[in-house]
């Protein structure tokens, strides 16, 4: 899929995949390890429907990297200046995973901009924890890290993948992908490869994670940092959807975040895991259509 570029006014340059003619627009906001690239099936089912923009977010792709991230919000900033840049008024959200915070920030923080909110096996509006790990590399529940160079240290959820980035092992990255994200289905091997490629270019594996540990909308603390109350603000009609085969999101962190809505509703994918891209393309399709309509 052909990539667009162009530069935001905070000077960092953006690629993206611009697909459709419609005057509705979708705009897709992709996950960690990833980029625009993974929502290759998705976009083929609705370009017909939507002119849909699928961006490589900061450090991710081939998107640049020149300011790190201090916070997720500082994506759905770029979000923002990208909408501007493009003279997109209003648009549809969809967030998928890590891309499902960013997407609720960017619906508290921009209501008007946000026409209805989709979220895709999100993080959420608390975050997503790495906790501290005992001996047999378990989590232990509750004990978080305390920074960011502390976290880059797990050596069970984080340092692998530096280490995987750093060497360019597409094989260890590839098993990573197989075990904990294709547990149901797998993509074809054109766009397995596609997908491993894309994921290889992330810059900012720990400074996403750690974002991600101390993202919290809520009005209490999560154990890493005090919630901003910004949940509240969040207006936009919303669609959350889970497979019940992921291992990655837990059920329970879907339901806190609907539930903290004022208008959502859940559905969930059955024998989908943590990629219904793969798993259920046009399933997911088809309820993102009908959610809009």
């Amino acid at each position: 899929m052909k990539k667009k570029s162009l530069r935001l006014t905070n000077d960092e340059t953006y690629y993206y995949i611009e697909r459709g003619t419609s005057k509705e627009v979708l705009i897709l906001i992709h996950g960690n390890m990833s980029s625009g690239i993974h929502f290759k099936p998705l976009i083929e089912l609705l370009e017909t429907e939507y002119k849909i923009i699928a961006p490589d977010l900061r450090g991710f792709g081939d998107s640049s990297y020149n300011v790190a991230i201090n916070s997720l919000e500082d994506l759905s900033d770029d979000i923002y200046l990208l909408m501007e840049e493009l003279n997109i008024d209003k648009a549809h959200i969809l967030g998928w995973s890590t891309g499902g915070a960013i997407a609720l920030k960017f619906a508290a923080k921009y209501k008007e901009m946000c026409e209805k909110l989709i979220l895709v096996e999100s993080a959420s509006f608390r975050g997503y924890p790495v906790f501290k790990k005992n001996e047999l590399g378990q989590p232990i529940i509750g004990e978080t890290y305390s920074t960011k160079e502390e976290l880059a240290l797990d050596a069970v959820q984080v340092l692998p993948i530096i280490t995987a980035l750093r060497n360019n092992d597409v094989a260890t990255m590839k098993s990573i992908w197989d075990m904990v994200i294709y547990n149901v289905n797998n993509p074809s091997l054109e766009d397995d490869k596609l997908y491993l490629s894309e994921t290889m270019k992330q810059r900012n594996l720990v400074d996403i994670d750690w974002c991600l540990t101390s993202f919290n909308m809520s009005n209490h603390s999560n154990g890493v940092c005090e919630g901003d109350d910004s949940i509240k603000d969040v207006r936009a009609k919303t669609l959350s959807l889970w497979g019940d085969s992921d291992i990655v999101v837990l059920e329970s962190m879907v339901d806190e975040t609907v539930n903290a809505l004022s208008d959502a509703n859940k559905i969930i994918l059955e024998n989908s895991g943590h990629s219904p891209m793969v798993d259920c393309p046009e399933e997911l399709a088809k309820l993102i259509s009908e959610f809009i309509e």
